[in-house]
């Protein structure tokens, strides 16, 4: 049992294949400094992430990731804390505050004469920061770490570059201050900060655990005080953190409700649905919907409202909006403001191919019926336009023009007349043949 243990603990030994520890020292403390290079590949980096995040090109953003060299500080930071130099932290901190000043000039700059303005997914990912965020940047750091203190060093770097992803929001708050956005620029460097100090903590115990030399003996006191500001650290970034994952995991169980229950009383139902829209931060909550042919009463709508608490949808007020030129113009005004080009593109065919179902006929296949049940038919045409020249107005009713092989009865006159408007579906329609009305 015993020699069980030991092979297990000696497999997950981190001193396997561990670097000299005075190597290490100093390759850490070289990449702590930024001057004259590392500025110019950190602006160029901050450049590149703002284009990916201005196009929301997520190939263009973990490339900025990758060139970026702003890991160096933070992982100083660690390795200063942990050592107890004193030094080190002060330079890694003053290091990593000018690298973000940069940064931030850089991007703010950057947003505030792109002629595009628009936030777009990427940006808005980097706005909420949660308790996950926290997670990745813990066990990211880890992993940084533990690969810059071994000899082979793999090639986890790159990753931990992306997974904690330092620059994308770095440039959202670039975003907030050049558009004045105090919200994004707050959350963008709250993430920020989680980042950098997760890291951190993640170095600093990597390197007590490999008992790295202490640079400076403090005594009892002055390392309870070292310990006691981390801890006070770590709650003041989880604490929030927790509560925005809890906020995002009451939305996404909301907005699970209400998909489960628009599937069940209106998709399940084949009522084609050509505008949702779910305001949860509205109170009440509201759900907005308009459907293609598909018209509710009163009554339906308020039994609908009342089926929400059957669903478990607290606090929610369902909108059916069937005001055709109000919907089209709130329609329109929610593509204005929407920046997803799908719903655009899939609301606008809904809308055309509505209006255009009502003065669309299948022309060849009712001019080979009407040849069949109307022998002396020659050739049939059907329009849309109707002109009324003594009231100078004009209404779009079907029109037919008609040749026939040779002259007809008033009565076949009639039936023509009358089967056109059943096939046509039709109140009002205008016939005429050889130039000459027929009666309506």
């Amino acid at each position: 049992m015993i020699n069980t243990t030991q092979k297990i603990l000696s497999f997950i030994n981190l001193q396997n294949g561990e670097e000299n520890k005075k190597k290490v020292i100093e390759n850490i403390t070289s990449a702590v400094s930024f001057r004259g290079s590392n500025i110019w590949i950190l602006a160029c980096a901050i450049i590149i992430a703002s284009v990916g995040l201005n196009v929301n090109s997520t190939a263009v953003i973990i490339g900025a990731m990758l060139i970026s060299p702003l890991m160096g500080p933070i992982v100083g930071a660690g390795f200063g804390l942990g050592m107890y130099n004193f030094q080190l932290l002060k330079k890694s901190i003053k290091n990593l505050l000018i690298a973000t000043a940069v940064s931030l000039t850089t991007s703010t700059i950057y947003f505030y004469i792109s002629p595009f303005k628009d936030a777009q997914s990427e940006l808005l990912a980097r706005t909420s920061p949660n308790i996950y965020d926290i997670l990745i940047a813990f066990f990211g750091g880890l992993v940084g770490v533990i690969a810059v203190t071994r000899v082979e060093k793999g090639n986890p770097i790159p990753g931990v570059a992306i997974a904690t992803a330092l620059m994308p929001p770095l440039c959202t708050a670039g975003y907030g201050l050049a558009l004045g956005n105090i919200k994004f620029f707050l959350g963008a460097m709250y993430l920020y900060t989680i980042n950098c100090v997760f890291i951190c903590i993640a170095t600093f115990i990597i390197v007590k655990y490999l008992n790295y030399p202490i640079t400076k003996q403090l005594d009892l006191k002055h390392e309870k005080r070292v310990k006691y500001g981390i801890t006070i650290l770590i709650l003041t970034l989880i604490v929030p953190s927790t509560f925005f994952a809890y906020q995002l995991f009451i939305q996404k169980n909301y907005t699970a409700k209400t998909q489960n229950f628009i599937q069940n009383e209106f998709l399940n139902y084949d009522y084609p649905i050509i505008y949702k829209n779910i305001e949860y931060n509205k109170s009440p909550k509201r759900i907005e919907l308009a459907f293609l042919g598909k018209k509710f009463s009163e009554n339906e709508i308020a039994d609908l409202n009342k089926k929400l608490i059957y669903y478990d949808i607290q606090n929610t007020r369902l909108i059916i909006k069937q005001d055709t030129f109000n919907l089209g113009k709130d329609i329109m005004n929610r593509i204005n403001d929407s920046k997803n080009l799908v719903d655009q593109k899939d609301v606008l065919i809904n809308e055309l191919r509505n209006k255009l179902s009502q003065y669309q006929f299948n022309k060849s296949q009712i001019n080979k019926e009407a040849k069949i049940l109307f022998p002396f038919i020659h050739s049939l045409t059907i329009g849309n336009y109707s002109y009324d020249s003594k009231t100078n107005t004009s209404n779009i009713i079907p029109v037919v023009l008609f040749q026939s092989k040779n002259n007809i009865d008033n009565d076949s006159e009639e039936k023509l007349k009358k089967w056109l408007k059943t096939r046509l579906e039709k109140d009002t329609i205008e016939v005429y043949r050889q130039n000459v009305i027929l009666k309506k």
